[in-house]
């Protein structure tokens, strides 16, 4: 079962939460993410980001992943037509939109859409209303990265009715995630530098730790 329901998707089961990691750069990253119980992995496709890949470099990682592994592309402002391309080519699952995608920028991605939304004390969730057809995932706010801080924002911000609908990333971790699943209950968490011994490189103790975690906290149902 996915890690993000889109909205005219089957809810998944109370209490359940979903993990992708992201900034896959890798396959033994890759391989060791899903052992562990990775619901989705994440390939940037930013180039000004620290963990970018290159599409063919994804595509020979994402052919060796099971079927049931989601591949999210993430893309930031990118041309409509270079995203659909690339969904297709190398096979995605799902396409992450982390810049400042309209709208009818979502409307026209034909692979199911995680939308992006960075958030700090000003930000209006009711801009959310204006998309649709898409999963929110709800991250940090830097000046100065799209994503990948490790850092959060306050979570008191998010709206209660949104809460079991969303993805939430932005310094999500070990140290953190029991607070997470207790109290916001989120459709699924992102994470990424957390996870990392440097940016592109997964910290295998750091991965085990985390899912050690989590997959305790999954059979609380």
């Amino acid at each position: 079962m996915p890690i993000s329901k889109l909205i005219n998707t089957v809810k998944l089961t109370e209490k359940t939460m979903r993990v992708k990691i992201c900034g896959t750069t890798n396959l033994k990253d890759a391989l060791l993410s899903v052992e562990l119980g990775a619901d989705a992995l994440g390939f940037i496709f930013y180039d000004k980001s620290k963990r970018f890949i290159q599409y063919y470099e994804a595509k020979a990682i994402i052919d060796q992943l099971p079927q049931s592994v989601l591949k999210v592309g993430v893309f930031v402002n990118s041309e409509i037509e270079e995203v659909n391309s690339a969904a297709d080519r190398i096979d995605l699952s799902m396409v992450q939109l982390h810049g400042d995608e309209t709208p009818l920028y979502v409307k026209q991605i034909e692979k199911p859409v995680i939308k992006g939304f960075r958030i700090d004390n000003n930000f209006d969730f009711a801009l959310l209303d204006e998309y649709e057809n898409c999963t929110f995932l709800l991250d940090n706010f830097s000046k100065k990265e799209y994503g990948g801080t490790g850092k959060s924002f306050d979570w008191t911000l998010i709206p209660e009715a949104l809460k079991d609908k969303i993805i939430l990333a932005g310094g999500v971790s070990s140290k953190n995630i029991e607070e997470i699943f207790v109290n916001i209950k989120p459709n699924g968490v992102d994470l990424v530098s957390s996870v990392e011994k440097y940016p592109g490189k997964k910290d295998e103790e750091k991965l085990k730790e985390f899912f050690n975690i989590v997959n305790k906290l999954r059979h609380i149902v």
